[in-house]
């Protein structure tokens, strides 16, 4: 470790109940760009997974994410991301 405290989806000043309204909002965001028909939990669930992907791939792009918005960006992606492979796998006439 480089020594310095990390919070919640890899970001400084993110808390775990940030990172919870952030997960939920990106997992909503995602449910509705995609038409998944997910709930409240799955949402929470997908925008935690996505802000992690999202973080992870902004950071192998150097693309600063801090912040409110840049953090919900970047979940908002991820999720998509996400849902979309699973998509791919699973196949679309599964439905939640």
């Amino acid at each position: 470790m480089d020594g310095q405290v990390y919070g919640a989806l890899g970001q400084p000043g993110v808390g775990f109940l940030m990172a919870i309204v952030i997960g939920a909002l990106a997992g909503w965001l995602a449910e509705k760009f995609t038409s998944a028909d997910m709930g409240l939990l799955a949402n929470i669930v997908m925008g935690i997974l996505g802000g992690l992907l999202g973080n992870f791939l902004a950071a192998k792009l150097a693309i600063p994410v801090y912040g409110f918005w840049r953090n919900l960006i970047s979940a908002t992606v991820g999720a998509i991301i996400i849902i979309t492979i699973y998509r791919a796998i699973r196949g679309r006439s599964l439905r939640y």
